[in-house]
């Protein structure tokens, strides 16, 4: 493991110099992964393993979108695609990826497909922190492992693909076998990860649900949603206000934010955008670090978990959360940003 200095605290971080895909491969070389559910992660980890020659099976339930999607990709149904009872039955790592209520609702089925020195493998400390309300306790004779790539499912497969990799957190919950952690560890690097980061599955699922309620989702669309109100009230066009709230950072700003940091970007914008930029930023985070006070609080006591276990069991919930996204898409700030998208040169050409 290579330490590395993250504004003055070292950690240590797993890289493909010190745990190489061939010595992943090694490591996993007798094992069979299941993939259960493929839905939002689990595309991206299993056809990264797949290419990565690490043996993979997928569990889903036959018939609806999933079940074609892992077809489309390559999965043969009675070969290498089966019913998640079957797939389970069939590995010897299985890495639970269904949603968090989908996790709670199976569990029963496949804790009775566990077999000893297993790998149960999450990608989300979820099920595991909130037990009481999840009622996914493990079996005792078998590993369980975590890696939590920060990013969506498909970026995972897309940076896989252009060389980049995503980058991972890990943790070990449950050793049984004394090869919890090289499992681990191979298995973040099979599916594609830049570099692993040690966690464990408290902090990890905490900083999560405060992260996509926080600054990735949640404040940055209601943040955008305020700005653009404001312009739009104040007598500026919807094309105007879509460019100045959202274009101009997801197209030029941010990137220059990826590329070197905040005090880069804000070096390469006009001296009257750094002194505005310096001055209003103390206003805004000392607006917004009460709400972030309820949000962990709200996260750590359990209230968002039993929020979206019970939302997100409901029979009808795909079909609501059809109509609060199309909220979203039809509001005018979104319908903006598509006339605006499709005015991109790259689009035009197409």
């Amino acid at each position: 493991m290579a330490k590395i200095n993250f504004g003055g605290t070292w950690e240590e971080v797993v890289t493909s110099e010190e745990f190489s895909v061939q010595k992943a491969q090694e490591v996993l070389k007798k094992e069979t992964v299941a993939i259960i559910g493929y839905g939002v992660q689990g595309p991206g980890q299993a056809l990264n393993m797949k290419d990565n020659g690490i043996s993979v099976i997928v569990g889903q339930r036959e018939g609806g979108p999933s079940w074609e999607k892992a077809k489309e990709d390559g999965f043969v149904p009675g070969q290498t695609l089966f019913s998640p009872e079957e797939a389970a039955s069939k590995a010897t790592v299985i890495q639970y990826l269904l949603s968090d209520a989908g996790q709670t609702a199976m569990w029963p089925a496949i804790k009775s497909c566990l077999k000893e020195g297993d790998a149960l493998y999450f990608s989300h400390g979820f099920s595991i922190v909130y037990k009481e309300q999840t009622g996914i306790v493990p079996p005792s004779n078998v590993d369980v492992i975590l890696v939590a790539p920060k990013g969506s499912g498909l970026t995972v497969r897309t940076n896989f693909l252009n060389g980049s990799g995503i980058n991972s957190s890990y943790a070990v919950f449950q050793d049984y076998t004394g090869r919890a952690l090289e499992r681990t560890l191979a298995l973040g690097v099979a599916i594609g990860s830049g570099y692993l980061f040690h966690t464990d599955f408290e902090k990890e699922v905490y900083s999560d649900l405060t992260g996509e309620r926080g600054v990735l989702m949640g404040c940055l669309a209601g943040v955008m949603e305020a700005q653009y109100a404001l312009l739009r009230k104040n007598g500026h066009s919807p094309s105007e206000s879509f460019n100045e709230t959202v274009e101009e950072l997801t197209q030029s700003l941010i990137r220059l934010v990826a590329e070197n940091g905040m005090d880069w970007m804000y070096a390469n914008c006009s001296t009257t955008a750094q002194r505005g930029a310096l001055d209003w930023k103390g206003r805004f985070r000392e607006a917004v670090e009460p709400v972030f006070d309820a949000l962990y609080e709200s996260v750590t006591s359990g209230k968002e978990t039993e929020i979206v276990l019970r939302v997100n069991s409901k029979p009808d919930y795909r079909e609501s959360l059809k109509k609060e996204l199309d909220v979203i898409k039809n509001s005018e700030m979104w319908q903006t940003g598509a006339a605006v998208r499709a005015l991109r040169p790259e689009r035009r050409k197409k």
